[in-house]
């Protein structure tokens, strides 16, 4: 087999996965946590063991649904980090990022970090699938991009790695528990969270100063 054949190949499968994803996305918008290989080979038009022969099993289905919507994420929360805007603006504006992102798709959010709340709908192929293995790294990935924004746009002096980490992981968590709890209570507006929220950041993130150079935080 010739490298343009094989290229070729390697398209027609990423083509085929993308697919699979768009009917995983579709039946888990549809069913959330409940949301099973059958349902989703079905919604794909092929049978269960065709599905596993691409994933897996429902640990590696879940795995690349959660890149696909944290890669998608990520992106929306640099803009908004970017945006002209100034420092409190863009504050509010990454708080109200990641909320209207989870509201818009709870079902998504709900599969992603509550999976375990439809282990009942499909037993077979959540047998060991723990919930905490697959969740954390997605948190922990966050807290590492907005670490890493942080540092590259806050003078925090002699320390600014090991604060920069501490507040990017922080802050991920905050929105996280925060969004989680307002997600399925809802006891305030939208508006109202992402205001309480970066008055509590509010601290010495105001008082911090822009690199010398680079774009301000």
């Amino acid at each position: 087999m010739d490298t343009t054949q094989r290229t070729e190949q390697q398209r027609s499968a990423d083509r085929r996965r993308r697919e699979l994803l768009e009917a995983a996305d579709r039946v888990v918008l549809r069913d959330g946590p409940q949301a099973s290989m059958n349902a989703i080979a079905a919604e794909a038009g092929i049978t269960k063991p065709i599905l596993y022969r691409h994933f897996g099993d429902k640990s590696g289905l879940y795995a690349a649904l959660a890149t696909r919507h944290t890669d998608a994420l990520l992106d929306s929360l640099r803009a908004a980090l970017d945006a002209p805007a100034d420092r409190r603006e863009r504050v509010e504006a990454t708080l109200d990022t990641y909320l209207a992102a989870i509201e818009a798709r709870p079902q998504v959010y709900r599969f992603l970090m509550h999976p375990a709340e439809g282990s009942q709908s499909d037993p077979g192929s959540d047998q060991g699938f723990d919930v905490g293995k697959h969740t954390a790294p997605l948190l922990r990935r966050m807290g590492e991009e907005l670490a890493q924004v942080i540092e590259d746009r806050l003078d925090l002096g002699p320390e600014s790695q090991q604060l920069a980490r501490v507040w990017g992981h922080g802050i991920v968590g905050m929105m996280h528990a925060a969004g989680d709890w307002w997600l399925y209570e809802r006891p305030c507006s939208r508006a109202d969270l992402v205001r309480i929220l970066a008055d509590l950041l509010w601290g010495r993130l105001a008082a911090a100063g822009d690199k010398v150079g680079g774009p301000g935080f």
